[in-house]
This record gives C-alpha cells, structure tokens and sequence, in this order.
C-alpha cells in the first residue's frame, strides 16, 4: 500500500502542473491588442497607439525626438518615434498591434518613415497581426488652385 501512496503523489504533482501550464497558455492567448496609427508625410511621422476601444496610449511625434524641422520625416527619427511609442504601449501591457499606415490625403505614396517605424515596432517585440494602408484617395472635390491655365512649374 505505501507504494500506491507515492503513485498518487505523483499524480497529484503531475495534475498541478499540467493545470499550472493551462493557466500560462491561457495568459498569452490574452494578450491585450492595440491599434498603431502610423501618419507619415514628407514632413513629418506620427505614431498614434490607441486600444481596441480607441482609448489614446502613447502619441509621439518627429517633433518630440528631434528638434530640426528638416529631419521630422527622416526613417532614422521614425525608427526612434516608434521605439518610444512602442515602450509606452508595452507599459501598459500591450503585445500585438494592427498597424494602419496613412499619407497625406492625395499624395503619391507614404512618407519615407513609414517602413522603418513599422520595422521598429517589430523589433521592439510587439507582434504585428497586419497591416493596412489607409490613405485616403481623392473623388473628384474641389477644383484644385492654379487658374485657368494650371500652376506653371
């Protein structure tokens, strides 16, 4: 009989361990998700990381980093603008984020900081679930300024 005492014990240790690693299973499949809004134009990066709510986490700047206006959109500051936001979001308990890349409404393509800001985020050890580019794209509007003949170059 003593010999099927230490079975059950082992058993039991078994049993509490197995529960101890459903219990961590379960804490990574709840990692809190964030939004990352990434504004760049050729002048400046902004990068905005909200909750699945909307509620505002972190919101840095090219400004924030740098203090010359000529380097605000400069991918080097927007590396250093997404590590700061990314730190900020990580405080607060945030693991993955979808990322929403935006230019200027009527531009020809995103800033040059967007790549990198994106590239930071991932090294800085948030998991990107994806990424979507949501500039908006102009329907006609306004007729542009520049005069019956156009803007002269």
């Amino acid at each position: 009989m003593p010999g099927n005492e230490q079975q059950t014990a082992v058993e039991l240790k078994k049993l509490e361990a197995s529960e101890g690693k459903e219990k961590k299973e379960k804490k990574r499949s709840e990692e809190a998700q964030g939004i990352a809004y990434i504004f760049t134009s050729f002048n400046n990066t902004i990068v905005h990381i909200t909750d699945l709510s909307g509620q505002t986490i972190s919101r840095i700047s090219g400004g924030m980093i740098t203090k010359h206006d000529r380097l605000k959109a400069n991918p080097t500051v927007a590396m250093f603008v997404a590590k700061k936001a990314a730190e900020m979001a990580k405080e607060i308990g945030i693991s993955s984020l979808y990322v929403r890349i935006r230019a200027k409404t009527g531009s020809t393509g995103v800033g040059p900081g967007a790549h990198a800001a994106v590239k930071s985020l991932g090294r800085e050890g948030m998991k990107i679930i994806s990424i979507v580019d949501t500039t908006r794209v102009p329907r006609g509007g306004p007729k542009r300024k520049g005069g019956k003949r156009g803007r002269r170059v």
